[in-house]
């Protein structure tokens, strides 16, 4: 009886074991993605699908529970909107064309129709993969640029923090983390600055600036809100920030710590500037002789100009009879295209990283699975013993004597805690060299 006991249990145990691995063999399958980006989405209408972060948890838990998804986490960018999440749906239009329209965006419907046009859908090996390149910089619109690995990494802790998501997407994006950091350091995709912003700044610094410099900003758009934060970065900390819109200047001066004004308020300013910071959407220079007459207030010393505009805000007259160190645009673009071949030159090292953490995480991911599995072990057994006492031997155990059942409980508690781990080795071997294809 003892031997078709433990015979029983290891097959009961490794039957539970096997299913339970079984149910849950499509876990790389389940990882799916649903992307718009700069690729093929306008910039301009990409706004249109970013969730503010006080709407974000109620519309993921419409999601969640409209589609019975497990984990999801949502990245926005300025030029990338995507959910990452876990499920078995087949990523099929009618599923996206629902999904979409779950999340309520304040577009009209044939407006949202033209968005289900642009988007890219990845499922399984090729949504890792995206993910890992999205992480390295090599899917985003400046290749190299490190942003975007803090952009998903904020992303994903906003998610984790309010409960969407779980042990799956963690390990995934754990191995994000380890693959962005080791393309950034065994690579020189990140090095050289290639955006305007970071090359203008580089330009500014080679100036001689006085301690705490004037900076006066014209515009509060993303282009100067990028630009005011590598100045703060660097303890610049005397900003004043004039825009078309007050409420715009007033949230750039809050980061700031300055003051704000409207726009139509800048001929009367007389605070005076060292720097002057200007990127604005007008279709002529704003600031022409006699606006910067004025600004200058009878200094006469040379000031900094970086005008980030196209076109250009500062007339070409106020450059001809002022002393000014100018940094514009076009000029910049030429450094910048020479630094965006150089890290274009490093993608077939960085995609190699990018491959051989893909195949250092499968075993990863399968040898957590198994772990999972395992953890019900116990429970199971206990189960199974049960029944074999009191349902399949019943009959047995009942025709024994007091004594007899006592040594035989003895005898049955030490298997358990000694030699449970028995057939748990060999389910776990067998799971592993049986369900390599569930991965591939």
């Amino acid at each position: 009886m003892f031997d078709t006991f433990l015979t029983d249990l290891c097959k009961e145990m490794l039957y539970f074991c096997y299913r339970k691995f079984s149910e849950d063999g499509t876990t790389l399958k389940n990882l799916k993605v649903i992307a718009f980006t700069h690729k093929h989405v306008d910039l301009k209408d990409l706004g249109n699908l970013v969730i503010c972060n006080e709407e974000l948890e109620s519309r993921l838990i419409n999601l969640k529970h409209s589609f019975d998804i497990p984990e999801i986490f949502y990245i926005g960018t300025c030029n990338r909107v995507e959910f990452v999440f876990y499920g078995a749906h087949e990523l099929k239009p009618a599923f996206i064309k629902e999904f979409m329209h779950k999340l309520n965006f304040c577009v009209p419907s044939e407006r949202l129709e033209c968005f289900l046009d642009q988007v890219t859908t990845y499922e399984g090996m090729e949504a890792l993969n995206h993910l890992l390149r999205m992480s390295c910089s090599l899917e985003s619109l400046v290749v190299g640029e490190k942003e975007i690995l803090a952009q998903v990494r904020k992303a994903y802790e906003r998610c984790r923090a309010s409960g969407f998501t779980g042990d799956f997407l963690r390990m995934v994006m754990d191995r994000l983390v380890k693959t962005a950091k080791e393309v950034y350091t065994h690579t020189r995709i990140s090095r050289n600055p290639v955006s305007v912003v970071s090359l203008a700044y580089r330009k500014l610094r080679e100036i001689k600036l006085h301690e705490n410099p004037r900076i006066l900003i014209i515009g509060a758009g993303e282009t100067n809100q990028n630009f005011a934060k590598y100045l703060q970065k660097h303890r610049f900390s005397n900003f004043v920030v004039f825009n078309r819109t007050l409420e715009n200047a007033q949230s750039l001066s809050m980061e700031l710590n300055g003051q704000a004004y409207l726009l139509s308020e800048l001929s009367q300013y007389k605070g005076g500037f060292d720097i002057l910071i200007t990127c604005t959407g007008a279709p002529e220079a704003i600031v022409d002789t006699a606006l910067y007459h004025s600004l200058l207030n009878g200094e006469t010393d040379k000031k900094v100009i970086v005008d980030l505009a196209i076109p250009n805000d500062v007339h070409p007259d106020v450059l001809q009879h002022h002393p000014i160190h100018y940094i514009e645009v076009s000029s910049l673009q030429a450094i910048a295209s020479k630094n965006v071949q150089q890290r274009y030159d490093e993608l077939t090292h960085a995609e190699q990283i990018i491959a051989d953490n893909i195949q250092e995480f499968l075993p990863i991911l399968k040898q957590r699975r198994v772990e999972l599995a395992m953890r019900e072990v116990p429970e199971k057994v206990k189960e199974i013993r049960s029944f074999a006492l009191n349902e399949v031997f019943a009959t047995e155990v009942n025709a024994l004597d007091a004594n007899s059942r006592m040594v035989l409980e003895k005898v049955i508690d030490y298997l358990e805690k000694k030699y449970i781990k028995v057939p748990m080795v060999m389910a776990k071997d067998i799971l592993v060299k049986t369900n390599n294809a569930d991965l591939n």
